[in-house]
């Protein structure tokens, strides 16, 4: 049960800073906002590492962690790319179903959920599904075949980062997921020195300093509640609970900025949480 919460708790720090980070982007640079969000979220992490005082793991542990923030790097290039040349309304459901892959892993190595549980994760998988259709206006746009490639590359990026952190946090959660942010920070840093180089700028305006400050702490707080719920929940129940971040990002959308949520998505919220309640009974 505390590791449903804890992932629960990483889902809507998640969805925060994916609703953050959109809003963000759209007055700022794309990479320049990834970049301060990482800056800040790794700090943050640091930060707890240092006041938990919990022993640095072996270095495989650190691996898998680093290796998890690598997955998630290449899943989110592949997925911003995605958007951009494909239909969103499929992009978006390919991507998010990356969360089947911690389950079938969790199963294959030995995890024993019950049908119970099984039927929640299948069931909130499918309500984040349909929490990421959109309007069936951008259905008449040309889809792009590499829009699917990319579109099940992010998928895998993400369902494989839960996999990665839940191996590192078996050496330590929050030294993992400090392995994991400072990867990513590195990655984005390369990213934005490239694009700086060719001429882009990045730097956002100082108005924007409180809601980079919020996506970061958003960001960095979901890494390290996500790397300690699997410590303390099998990882196809927990990483499901951290999956549901479509639904937060969708319910701030139309709580802050009044968008239009259809029906479908709301069908898919409420599969989402009925979801969560079987895989916490079972």
């Amino acid at each position: 049960m505390l590791g449903v919460a804890l992932g629960l708790c990483a889902s809507i720090c998640w969805g925060i800073s994916d609703f953050l980070g959109g809003l963000q982007s759209r007055h700022h640079h794309q990479l320049g906002v990834m970049l301060s969000a990482a800056i800040i979220g790794t700090a943050l992490v640091a930060v707890v590492v240092a006041i938990s005082g919990a022993p640095m793991p072996a270095g495989r542990y650190l691996l898998y962690g680093a290796a998890g923030g690598l997955l998630v790097t290449i899943a989110l290039l592949a997925f911003y790319r995605a958007l951009a040349i494909g239909v969103m309304s499929v992009v978006a459901p390919i991507a998010a179903s990356g969360a089947v892959i911690p389950v079938f892993v969790g199963l294959a190595s030995g995890e024993h959920p019950g049908p119970v549980r099984l039927l929640g994760a299948a069931v909130a998988i499918l309500g984040v599904v349909l929490v990421s259709r959109r309007g069936r206006g951008e259905d008449r746009a040309l889809l792009s075949a590499l829009s699917v490639v990319l579109a099940v590359i992010a998928g895998i990026g993400f369902g494989g980062q839960f996999v990665a952190l839940h191996a590192a946090a078996k050496g330590s959660a929050l030294w993992g997921a400090l392995a994991g942010v400072v990867t990513y920070l590195v990655a984005v840093s390369i990213a934005a020195g490239v694009a700086v180089f060719h001429g882009h700028r990045l730097r956002p305006d100082p108005s924007a300093a409180p809601g980079l400050v919020a996506l970061g702490l958003a960001w960095g707080g979901a890494n390290a509640f996500y790397a300690t719920a699997t410590r303390h929940g099998q990882l196809s129940a927990v990483a499901v609970a951290a999956s549901l971040y479509p639904a937060i990002t969708v319910v701030m959308a139309r709580a802050v900025l009044h968008e239009r949520v259809m029906r479908i998505q709301e069908l898919g919220m409420v599969a989402a949480v009925v979801g969560i309640v079987l895989i916490a009974a079972g």
